[in-house]
């Protein structure tokens, strides 16, 4: 499985680097406007976007059918796209500290309260939407995939604001901020380990072709 995540790494280093100088261009613009902190809601969801550009590139190339015929299983095979999509989701709030290190170094304040809220409710929806669209990836067309991939952060963003809104039944939010997100990130988690199993036992039943 090692040769194929190096594979797609390749492939989507420049699709990477280009998201990353989005990030810090975009940290920069929100900075003017919002607390430069709150590009890194945005950050996971764009860092992850070449995992279903990676997808649609092994359709269209047939690569899958030619993967099979390696000493991979198919469980393998979805395993590394989750294990790139949990990958790049934690490297996009990185890249998104670059812009908010140099506004602190510039004078402009930036608490790392608000850095670690935004971090946590951006990767929060990041893990949620893989966890809803990635095994559709294996059972629809890529068109149709990443369609769902887009509708999916809507559906994440309700998913957190019932999360929180269940929390705030056992800790008032507003004084536990920390540890109330926290939970989000561990059940978003928890929901994205748990879609890799799904998205394996959908592919396992696919016929490739």
């Amino acid at each position: 499985m090692k040769g194929v995540f190096l594979k797609d790494l390749y492939i989507t280093k420049s699709n990477l680097l280009v998201v990353v100088g989005n990030l810090v261009v975009l940290g920069f613009g929100v900075s003017f406007l919002f607390d430069p902190g709150a590009i890194l809601v945005l950050a996971p969801a764009a860092a992850v976007t070449p995992v279903f550009i990676s997808i649609a590139g092994d359709a269209s190339s047939k690569w899958n059918k030619n993967a099979l015929t390696m000493p991979l299983s198919r469980g393998q095979l979805v395993g590394e796209k989750y294990l790139l999509y949990g990958l790049l989701a934690a490297l996009g709030p990185l890249a998104a500290l670059l812009p908010c290190g140099a506004l602190a170094l510039a004078g402009r304040p930036v608490s790392p309260q608000s850095l670690w809220l935004y971090g946590a409710l951006g990767l929060s929806a990041a893990l949620l939407s893989g966890g809803i669209s990635l095994p559709f990836a294996y059972c629809m067309d890529p068109e149709k995939s990443q369609i769902v991939f887009m509708l999916s952060f809507l559906v994440s963003t309700g998913i957190i604001a019932a999360l929180v809104v269940l929390i705030n039944q056992l800790i008032p939010v507003k004084t536990h901020l920390v540890p109330a997100f926290l939970a989000v990130l561990a059940v978003s988690l928890l929901c994205f380990l748990g879609s890799c199993r799904v998205a394996i036992e959908v592919y396992r039943k696919r016929d490739v072709t």
